[in-house]
């Protein structure tokens, strides 16, 4: 599978050694930045490119996913999702790994560096790989009434606000 990669300063180094992992267990890895250490880098070019390139290469029939660090993921995660097509989730543990995919089909991880030992960033990432998304109907269907507000901007489904008093 081919697998891009981005980051900040925060997740540099994160980034470097997950790179090798991911090559060890067959992976091809796409680094989209940064190259070198800048503790005032900006993210969201990274992150977006890194984006980009996992839609382009799903829409051409290529198996991809992205993971983008931070010292949170927040801001990653709020950067890769910015790209239509992208459903990039925040992950903290193994089951939000897995749900990610499996009920979101989710394309990115968002991940913070700063949150977690190197150990657990790998297992949460190994999940995520490893988890097929699950196709269950209503999960189809949620996902479809996202893609479609988010190219059109209309909602497809669901009652509107309602007044509590």
């Amino acid at each position: 599978m081919r697998i891009h990669i981005a980051t900040d300063h925060a997740g540099l180094e994160f980034s470097t050694r997950l790179q090798h992992h991911l090559v060890a267990q067959g992976h091809e890895v796409v680094d989209h930045g940064p190259e070198s250490y800048d503790p005032v880098d900006d993210y969201p070019a990274f992150c977006i490119r890194a984006a980009q390139a996992v839609v382009a290469d799903q829409r051409a029939g290529v198996e991809a996913l992205g993971i983008v660090f931070g010292g949170s993921g927040n801001g990653e995660q709020i950067a890769a999702n910015k790209v239509e097509g992208i459903r990039a989730a925040l992950v903290w543990n193994p089951s939000t790994a897995e749900l990610a995919r499996e009920h979101n089909d989710a394309n990115v991880i968002a991940i913070g560096a700063r949150q977690h030992a190197f150990d657990e960033v790998t297992a949460l990432i190994d999940r995520f790989i490893a988890t097929p998304f699950s196709h269950d109907e209503r999960h189809v269907r949620r996902i479809a009434q996202v893609g479609a507000f988010e190219r059109t901007g209309e909602l497809v489904d669901g009652p509107g606000p309602r007044t509590v008093s």
